[in-house]
């Protein structure tokens, strides 16, 4: 065993965290180096699969324009240009073009970019936008005056979220402590000299605060809330420097978020059950007492948010494990749903800028439908496309199939699993599988499109996605079963999903590759340990592979506040079932798959130690032959490279990987 409870000194890999010192630098870059050595005769092939993959982006697009307070604003991309143009228009499209950041100009001389806050000011004369030059996700806040174009003096570090008062010159924002946790709300004045007003601060560690703005333009909120617990204030954006008030004070395992209509807040609760239900109050005391029931709890539908509009209200709910759309006229009461067209599918709400309006914007996409934006009239129930991804080189979708399946767990639970492949399927095992999930926080993995995955499908693999427990497809009570004590249900129902896919004639375990992120990378290493003869080929990246000792270091970014999630080691119950699946801590003498480990240097969320620690274990300790890379990106963060054409180089590099260990290489 690797950890003793609270020592670390028999971690004989400890020495990687020292990120300062040049031998840690050098490690990563000799790994790099024999991971290119390997790949180096694969190079042909990645630049085939790149170029196969840039072959269906439309390199210079624009994005659908949407409208707010007199402008409307877009994007567009530039062929051979690594990022977006933001620009605007005003009053119409016809209009001059307004560049608001040129992307590429503030990427200029540096090798990672990542653009953070990006918010107007109400008269539309100030931007607020915030900038990571080194992907450690620490954004840096700045201010531009659209009418001359200067950028102005102000310059915070660390911030976080932001929110403009209705003055246009008073801003609300976060910052972050040393720990990464956003602690702090300050309130500044554009042009004003002398230090910021703080107007909170949060203590408790397990907590984060965040700034944003009702719809209605009318309140600014500030939210302190954990993984199970929420705290809303509220304060009129026409009086910055007013008093601000609470809500429902925090109540242990109480979730509630808020928005405005009118006299009354709409409040989104889960007092009643794990699935939250919604209730209104009055402006003028919205407090616990004087909340009404607008829509109950239901135990087979999770309520996942609320769009607000002047004369609607637009449910965001999942119900058996899809998105769901309810449309309500605060009018008349009546409900309706939007319908949507495939089995297996993900849906989003869009650009919703304006609160007087009868149009819903929301984007659609399935495995096999491009990402698609349509406005939706709420009065005539009548969806419109403005757009639909274009997929260059000929993409027709009739030649694939989605579809969705319910497969069972070893405790007789239904997982779904979302799966899609060219339409002539042999169920003998012959394909060649990717297996993907994820399983924590409550996330739904979504069921998206991918022009990359073509070169996958086309090649004759089944993609699938299995949505286990931990993930949110089934409401808060799917969490629930896969965190805390209940974490290893998520991968038992991965190792479940694989069986099932296996013995149905999918694919086999020579021809089946799995993978995942973050998270994912966990579930990953896990099931690798677990299940090592399930599978032919295993991708992880960013892997959270050391789960005890980064618990058990709350200096680290993210891990007090994750205690909800994993639970503490610092209590022995917990400590002891985190030992029953820790990656890291479960390594031992046996054959592992063939292997891709990936991270980042300057990764914020799941530092580069834990998978470089995670890999040098594995050299030390598994008894086959397979090969084990380990990849470090030392330019960038836990996303991977931030340009468009880099991170396709990267999805290259990793397809070629997959390809080539089952002896695909056309």
């Amino acid at each position: 065993m690797d950890v003793v409870h609270g020592d670390r000194r028999v971690d004989e890999y400890f020495w990687m965290r020292n990120k300062t010192d040049p031998e840690v630098a050098a490690y990563l870059e000799a790994e790099n180096a024999y991971a290119d050595a390997v790949m180096k005769p694969t190079e042909p092939f990645q630049a085939v699969l790149y170029r196969e993959m840039l072959g269906r982006i439309q390199e210079t697009d624009l994005s659908v324009p949407y409208r707010e307070a007199g402008y409307f604003y877009y994007s567009r991309t530039e062929e051979g240009r690594q990022y977006p143009i933001l620009c605007r228009k005003q009053s119409s499209l016809e209009a001059p073009e307004e560049v608001t950041l040129d992307l590429n100009a503030l990427a200029k001389g540096h090798k990672f970019f990542s653009l953070g806050a990006y918010v107007v000011s109400d008269d539309g004369s100030l931007l607020a936008y915030s900038t990571d030059l080194t992907g450690f996700r620490e954004y840096t806040l700045q201010v531009k005056d659209l009418g001359t174009g200067e950028i102005l003096p102000e310059r915070i570090e660390k911030a976080g979220s932001l929110s403009w008062a209705a003055d246009h010159r008073t801003l609300f924002y976060t910052v972050e402590d040393a720990a990464k946790r956003p602690h702090r709300l300050y309130r500044h004045l554009v042009g004003a000299s002398g230090a910021d007003d703080l107007v909170y601060e949060e203590t408790d560690e397990l907590f984060r605060v965040f700034a944003g703005r009702s719809h209605s333009r009318e309140f600014v909120f500030l939210v302190a809330a954990s993984h199970t617990t929420t705290e809303v204030r509220y304060l009129p954006s026409g009086q910055p420097e007013g008093v601000w008030k609470t809500i429902a004070a925090r109540e242990h395992e109480h979730e509630y978020d808020v928005e405005h209509h009118a006299d009354r807040f709409f409040i989104r609760t889960n007092d009643h059950g794990r699935n939250f239900r919604l209730v209104w109050a009055p402006v003028e005391d919205p407090r616990r007492e004087n909340w009404k029931e607008v829509v109950p709890h239901r135990g087979d539908v999770m309520l996942e948010g609320l769009e607000v509009f002047r004369d609607h209200y637009v449910l965001l709910e999942r119900a058996q494990g899809l998105p769901r759309m309810r449309v309500a006229n605060l009018r008349r009461g009546a409900i309706h749903d939007i319908a949507f067209p495939e089995p297996a599918y993900s849906a989003f709400p869009g650009a919703n800028a304006e609160f007087d309006t009868q149009v819903f914007r929301y984007t659609y996409q399935s495995l096999v439908t491009p990402n698609s934006v349509f406005d939706y009239d709420m009065e005539t129930k009548k969806s419109t496309l403005l757009k639909e991804q274009p997929v260059l080189g000929g993409y027709d979708r009739g030649q694939y199939h989605s579809e969705r399946l319910l497969l069972t767990a070893p405790d007789g639970v239904k997982v779904p699993v979302s799966i899609v492949y060219r339409k002539v399927l042999r169920r003998d095992g012959s394909h060649p599988m990717l297996l993907t999930g994820y399983g924590s926080y409550g996330f739904p993995f979504p069921v998206g499109f991918s022009s990359n995955r073509l070169s996958l499908l086309d090649r004759g693999f089944v993609f699938a996605i299995a949505h286990v427990r931990g993930g949110g497809e089934l409401g808060k009570p799917w969490h629930d079963e896969g965190r805390m004590l209940k974490k290893r249900n998520t991968f038992t129902d991965f190792i479940a999903v694989a069986e099932h896919l296996v013995a149905e004639g999918y694919t086999s375990p020579a021809r089946l590759i799995v993978e995942g992120g973050s998270a994912g990378g966990l579930l990953m290493g896990a099931i690798s340990n677990m299940r090592p003869e399930l599978v032919k080929v295993v991708v992880s990246k960013v892997p959270f592979v050391d789960v005890i000792n980064t618990m058990l270091d709350a200096s680290l970014p993210l891990t007090a506040g994750e205690w909800e999630e994993w639970g503490n080691p610092h209590v022995r119950e917990h400590y002891e079932y985190m030992k029953t699946y820790c990656p890291y801590t479960n390594v031992e003498q046996k054959a592992y798959p063939v292997m891709l480990v990936k991270t980042s240097f300057n990764d914020s969320q799941v530092m580069y130690w834990e998978p470089a620690k995670y890999v040098a274990k594995l050299r030390d300790h598994k008894t086959d032959g397979h090969l084990l890379l380990l990849k470090t990106n030392m330019e960038a963060g836990h996303g991977g490279a931030s340009g468009r054409y880099d991170y396709l180089r990267e999805v290259a590099f990793d397809y070629a990987f997959m390809l080539t260990r089952l002896n695909i290489s056309g």
